[in-house]
């Protein structure tokens, strides 16, 4: 199933997409796509209904974060052994793991607001995983039986805040906008090997990102299990997974940034695409 939220910010109902591509109204089944509603038995039961039966959406409403109501979003730094390479990295021998404002989370298409006099705003398009029911010491074995289903994300990122502003990377990575989701939840039985999804960013209709997650270094298990080794994950939660090569950063012969007006064009192959555009902050 693609699951999905519609409406306006802070509005938003929960729909799914048919198999003709049309929004239907989940709203009279489920409260919205957060806690409970991810566990297997209710995604079990919004399976088994007849489709044609949920109200149709009319027109082409606004595209919300695909869940809501997490308390974690955890975000995993140079995954992608192509991706440390470009920028220089040692691969890490355990995951990167750092968080990202919930401030950031943005619809798959709303546009994306460059932090007032940034110069290094850069891109990354990423595998997020949303986590279905709770995670704590989980194992590798077991992981994926927590996962609620896939997502496009961006982990959008200001690169002078990340790394030359004092440490830590979540400064660089927290600003408001810069955690675009969606444009859909896919829930994992239409995704049985996350670790071999072709994906890709263009800017401006230029190809970017041309990558694909086989690349990573620590696989979705992996990240699960060891995130919850420290972080107690509850459903909703969102792991985004690391990046491909291409990010601006690591452009040669020198780094390539955003600016207001350009477009984020990005997608995973069986997970949608998203798009956003650049503004400047007022």
């Amino acid at each position: 199933m693609k699951l999905l939220r519609y409406g306006p910010a802070g509005q938003e109902k929960p729909g799914l997409l048919d198999s003709d591509g049309a929004i239907r109204d989940l709203s009279g089944v489920i409260p919205d796509l957060a806690g409970d509603a991810l566990s297997p038995a209710v995604l079990s039961k919004i399976a088994a209904m007849d489709m044609a039966s949920l109200p149709k959406v009319d027109g082409n409403p606004r595209l919300g974060p695909p869940v809501t109501g997490m308390k974690n979003l955890v975000c995993i730094g140079l995954n992608y052994a192509d991706h440390a390479a470009e920028t220089g990295s040692p691969i890490p021998k355990e995951p990167i793991v750092f968080l990202k404002s919930l401030n950031a989370l943005n619809g798959p298409n709303d546009d994306v607001v460059i932090p007032r006099n940034s110069v290094k705003t850069d891109w990354e398009v990423e595998l997020a995983v949303i986590i279905g029911t709770r995670a704590k010491y989980v194992s590798e074995e077991n992981a994926l039986d927590h996962v609620a289903g896939y997502a496009v994300g961006n982990d959008v990122s200001e690169r002078e805040w990340q790394a030359e502003r004092g440490g830590t990377w979540d400064k660089g990575k927290g600003f408001d906008t810069f955690g675009p989701l969606g444009p859909w939840l896919v829930t994992k039985d239409e995704i049985p090997d996350p670790q071999n999804l072709a994906m890709f960013c263009d800017v401006d209709g230029v190809r970017q990102q041309d990558g694909s997650t086989r690349t990573m270094i620590f696989g979705v298990k992996q990240l699960i299990a060891y995130v919850s080794q420290c972080i107690t994950l509850n459903p909703g939660d969102v792991i985004f997974t690391g990046t491909p090569p291409g990010v601006g950063l690591g452009k040669k012969p020198s780094p390539v940034f955003l600016k207001a007006g350009q477009v984020m064009k990005l997608g995973i192959a069986g997970l949608g695409e998203q798009q956003q555009k650049l503004l400047a902050s007022p």
